[in-house]
């Protein structure tokens, strides 16, 4: 992402994690970034064949792509790429949003889900990488709480998830999905303690 003052309207999209047979959406996402923004994202220029290939593996590998959607396509992604992908077993992420999506918050909106994904993974640290001239993700980071350090031309540093306790939601207004889910479950939760009650559907 590039830095840009202004900002926005709110996001109005929706946020959600993509199933496996979903994350060819990805790679269009990453083919759709402009120039500058695919050299923030992956630290220097690659091209198309590069990043189908990097799509590939994320298939693969089990990284998780949360997806933020306008109109039913993906304008910005968060990656978390497990810690068996890592030479120090430290979970990674990433983020990129298209030139049309920036200014409304996108990546505040996916770096909450993906704290939220992460705790729920049971992960106590995350480390994020990105270019020294990446203001913008820089900024963000240190917004959750990355210690970034510069380095051979990167800034890399490490989140600690046991700062952040209970992330903050994410608004009903960008995750309907979300919303309707948590709802499904509460529902789930309480007529099973219903049954448990009064001892239905045990087995004879």
């Amino acid at each position: 992402m590039n830095y840009d003052s202004t900002r926005s309207a709110p996001a109005k999209g929706t946020v959600r994690t993509l199933s496996q047979s979903e994350l060819p959406l990805l790679r269009d996402h990453l083919l759709r970034l402009d120039r500058t923004s695919r050299y923030d994202r992956f630290h220097g220029f690659m091209d198309d064949g590069f990043i189908k290939r990097y799509a590939e593996k994320c298939a693969s590998d089990g990284t998780v792509i949360i997806a933020y959607f306008e109109n039913g396509t993906v304008r910005g992604a968060a990656e978390l790429h497990p810690p068996e992908q890592s030479p120090d077993g430290e979970p990674e992420i990433a983020f990129s949003v298209e030139r049309a999506a920036r200014r409304k918050g996108v990546g505040s909106i996916l770096f909450r889900k993906l704290i939220a994904e992460a705790q729920a993974r049971g992960y106590r640290s995350l480390r994020i990488t990105t270019g020294a001239q990446n203001e913008a993700m820089r900024t963000l980071a240190s917004k959750f709480g990355a210690k970034l350090t510069f380095r051979h031309g990167e800034s890399t540093g490490s989140i600690d998830l046991a700062r952040h306790g209970q992330p903050e939601p994410v608004p009903a207004a960008v995750a309907p999905l979300e919303a309707a889910r948590a709802i499904a479950n509460l529902n789930r939760a309480y007529w099973q303690m219903v049954f448990k009650m009064y001892g239905w559907g045990r087995a004879a």
